[in-house]
């Protein structure tokens, strides 16, 4: 499903570093995260909602394109993601009731600015797995985290196109699964297969993606609040 982006023309580029505060509260069971955005994240906004109208999308698929947006100065994002807001919000929701997220790798976890991880990625067992069972190591690193966590989770993949083959191999009942690897090598068709899988998703169209991609993705459906543009 595609919704359409207005662009408007390029004024000039601005280079936008930002460190956003957050913390977590606790409200009747459900995992909030409250922030206060700097002042340069919010002059980000600014600018890029200037450049480009995100307006015709849903509240949450709007909220995810924004902060990648935001997080990769690239434009292209607004026409290249694909989900569907049901997903997004079954993914919001598990967030808010304390579902753990998986990363495939460390650049993905550390980029997720808001609640801890689980990633088997440089799990020495992960590379004793990966020998005996003769599969790559973000494979066996997916098989060791879903032992941990079980169904339920959200799984963020923003490297390894292996990890994603094996998610949707190992069935593992995901709250939402957000794929974005990078690259020429596999990238383009592992998230082919997700989209085509039924599990619920996000992802994007091109060979575009990467750890901060993804992570801005998960980071966006953790600061979301119903309501607030």
């Amino acid at each position: 499903m595609y919704f359409l982006a207005r662009t408007y023309p390029l004024a000039r580029r601005e280079t936008l570093v930002t460190r956003p505060e957050a913390r977590i509260r606790s409200t009747g069971g459900a995992q909030l995260t409250v922030r206060q955005p700097h002042p340069i994240e919010v002059r980000s906004y600014e600018i890029l909602r200037s450049r480009v109208d995100l307006s015709p999308m849903p509240p949450l698929w709007r909220a995810v394109a924004e902060r990648v947006i935001h997080a990769t100065a690239d434009l292209e994002y607004a026409v290249d993601l694909l989900t569907r807001e049901e997903h997004l919000t079954r993914g919001w929701a598990a967030l808010r009731g304390g579902a753990p997220i998986v990363t495939d790798e460390g650049m993905v976890a550390a980029g997720i600015s808001a609640r801890e991880t689980v990633c088997h990625a440089a799990d020495p067992a992960a590379a004793r797995m990966a020998r005996a069972a003769g599969i790559t190591r973000s494979a066996a690193a997916v098989r060791l985290s879903y032992s941990e966590v079980g169904p339920g989770a959200v799984w963020v993949v923003g490297s390894a196109p292996e990890a994603i083959f094996e998610i949707i191999e190992r069935r593992v009942s995901p709250a939402l699964v957000v794929g974005m690897p990078v690259g020429f090598v596999g990238a383009r068709e592992a998230k082919e297969a997700l989209r085509a899988s039924g599990l619920p998703q996000l992802s994007n169209v091109s060979e575009k993606g990467g750890s901060a991609v993804a992570a801005a993705a998960v980071n966006a459906l953790l600061y979301y609040e119903a309501g607030r543009p």
